[in-house]
């Protein structure tokens, strides 16, 4: 039997690829979408499993195998069952995929750690395992229900201990991740790759040359981007929000945000409790090239999230469009974003607002912070750089079949 981490023989580009996410569908999965289009065009055979959307069929040269969306949790028990039915659809649709043709990879995606187990039979039969870590489940779950060391969050915590351990190699989204899966997992650092999140240049729309020179008087258009869960913090987008248009005057600010999650009913009694209803819209899920435009037409994105080690996908779209952003001064979200946006002291919303407040008054900082985080994108943060490490892991896993034969 092929050891973990040990070259497999004979398989290479043209090889069939399987990418498995947890009960999110290939519409919604922006890194999953990158991912499987570049293995796509770099000759792998690909097929995604993944939840049903219409917007799956969506992209070229992807097989993809989808089942029956579940009823969204809510609560605990709920969060179970919507999870266990994901966890065995894909159990299901692994093995169909296995039967139409065998798999020389298995890419496992998302939270909680409970799937990397169904990919094991595969590695007996010679399939290469990886493991695509992009959030940790014990810290989402704390987030969003406490108990740190209860039953739960130690199970948690063994989950993904076990999936850790279970895959040949680990691909993760930053140094803070690829610390916890080396700390927290016991991997060697060979066995883990750090494969950013970035933007894929082409399929963004920059904001207009002249848009931060307009004078934005008693208004403004702030926006977020995202899934709207408990660990996501948008609640304190909206407190800024509302400090913004009670406190400093700013009655014709628009907010926009864009997603959807469990959370958004919560989220739009909030808006209207804080009064600042007629001042939110909330879009739903948009396409990609639907999400840029509205970044494209705002004047500050907004990055309310408390999680240190995230590093927060809608800071690397917002740096793309050319579009200053306001965060909370956290280690992951500083590094990436650099000097393309303004910080607060986590968790203080008035500091939060008054740095959006400085941005909309100030149309010489919002073209200099727009212009700076959209050069960081182009130079080191988007996808066109993250795809060739991600390529190279691959070719290394799966070395071509030329180099093969020739031995």
């Amino acid at each position: 039997m092929r050891r973990a981490g040990e070259r497999p023989a004979g398989v290479g580009r043209g090889a069939h690829v399987v990418l498995v996410v947890e009960n999110v569908s290939l519409a919604h999965d922006h890194r999953l979408r990158k991912q499987a289009a570049s293995l796509a065009a770099a000759g792998y055979e690909v097929t995604v499993i993944c939840r049903r959307d219409p917007g799956n069929r969506r992209l070229p040269g992807v097989r993809v195998l989808d089942y029956p969306a579940p009823r969204d949790a809510d609560g605990r028990l709920a969060f179970v069952w919507e999870y266990a039915y994901s966890w065995v659809m894909a159990a299901v649709l692994m093995w169909r995929s296995w039967l139409i043709r065998p798999f020389a990879l298995i890419q496992i995606s998302g939270m909680p750690d409970v799937y990397a187990p169904l990919a094991v039979p595969f590695r007996w039969m010679g399939a290469v395992i990886v493991l695509d870590q992009r959030d940790l489940a014990p810290e989402v779950y704390l987030a969003r229900f406490g108990g740190r060391g209860g039953l739960v969050h130690r199970i948690l915590l063994a989950c993904e201990r076990t999936s850790f351990r279970t895959a040949d190699h680990v691909v993760t989204v930053n140094e803070s991740c690829r610390a916890v899966v080396r700390d927290r997992g016991g991997l060697p650092e060979e066995r883990i790759t750090v494969v950013g999140n970035g933007p894929h240049l082409a399929r963004v729309r920059p904001a207009p040359r002249d848009r931060h020179t307009d004078i934005v008087p008693a208004g403004g258009v702030v926006c977020w981007v995202g899934v709207m869960g408990p660990q996501d913090s948008v609640e304190l987008a909206l407190r800024a929000a509302a400090h913004l248009v009670h406190d400093c005057g700013r009655t014709r600010l628009e907010a926009v945000l864009i997603g959807d999650g469990d959370q958004r009913p919560s989220l739009q009694r909030l808006a209207d409790d804080l009064g600042i209803a007629a001042n939110v819209r909330f879009t739903g899920w948009l396409d990609e090239e639907d999400v840029f435009a509205q970044l494209a037409a705002a004047d500050v994105g907004l990055e309310p999230n408390l999680e240190a080690v995230v590093s927060p996908v809608k800071v690397m779209e917002y740096m793309a469009c050319g579009l200053p952003f306001v965060a909370f001064d956290l280690p992951q979200t500083r590094s990436l974003g650099g000097a393309g946006g303004l910080y607060a002291e986590p968790g203080d919303v008035p500091a939060f607002a008054d740095a959006v407040r400085r941005l909309l008054e100030d149309a010489d900082l919002r073209a200099a912070s727009g212009d700076q985080g959209r050069r960081r994108v182009l130079d080191t943060v988007a996808w066109e750089h993250q795809e060739a490490v991600y390529l190279e892991l691959f070719a290394y896993l799966l070395p071509a079949r030329e180099l093969e034969r020739s031995l």
